[in-house]
C-alpha cells in the first residue's frame, strides 16, 4: 500500500502547491480578524447540517497560527517542539544548524544543560532554545559592534 505525500507530516516533506495556496489563505483570514479583535481571531466554521460553529482564538494562539501558516505558505518544513520535549543531539544540532560534534562540543563546555539516558545525550527543547536566544543575542551585539566600527573608518 502507498501512502500519499499528504498523509507524511510537514517534518518529513515540503508542502505541496495546493497546501501552500490553502495555508497563504487561512493565513489571511485569521490576520483580518485578529486585526479587527485587538489580536484575538473570531472563526465561524460551517458544517454541513448543523449551525455554524464560531471559534475564538486567543492573541496568542492566532500570532502562534499565523507564524505556521506563514511558513507552510512560504513552501517550507515545519516542525512545531513542545518546550518540555527531550531532544536527542542530532535534534538539537539540526534546530540549531550545527554539526553534531560541535554541538557535543557546546554540552560538554556546559552552555546547556543535558541528561544522560544510558550512553546517550539528551537534551530540553527549552534549555536548547534559551542557549539559541542567548546565542542570536551575543551574535546581534557583535554585528552591531562591527557596524559601529565601520561607520567610524568612513
Amino acid at each position: 500500500m502507498t501512502v500519499p505525500a499528504t498523509a507524511q507530516p510537514f517534518t518529513e516533506r515540503l508542502p505541496t502547491d495546493e497546501e501552500r495556496a490553502t495555508a497563504a489563505q487561512l493565513r489571511k483570514i485569521i490576520a483580518a480578524t485578529a486585526s479587527e479583535n485587538e489580536g484575538a481571531a473570531v472563526l465561524r466554521v460551517q458544517e454541513p447540517e448543523s449551525e455554524p460553529l464560531t471559534l475564538a482564538l486567543t492573541p496568542g494562539m492566532s500570532g502562534l497560527l499565523l507564524d505556521l501558516l506563514r511558513h507552510i505558505a512560504k513552501g517550507e518544513t515545519v516542525a512545531l517542539v513542545p518546550r518540555g520535549e527531550m531532544l536527542t543531539t542530532q535534534q538539537a544540532a539540526d534546530i540549531l544548524n550545527v554539526s553534531r560534534p560541535h554541538l557535543i562540543k557546546i554540552v560538554e563546555q556546559g552552555d546547556i544543560p543535558h541528561m544522560m539516558t544510558g550512553r546517550h545525550r539528551r537534551i530540553r527543547a527549552d534549555d536548547l532554545f534559551a542557549y539559541k536566544r542567548n546565542r542570536d543575542a551575543r551574535r546581534s551585539d557583535a554585528l552591531d559592534d562591527l557596524a559601529s566600527i565601520d561607520g567610524d573608518m568612513l
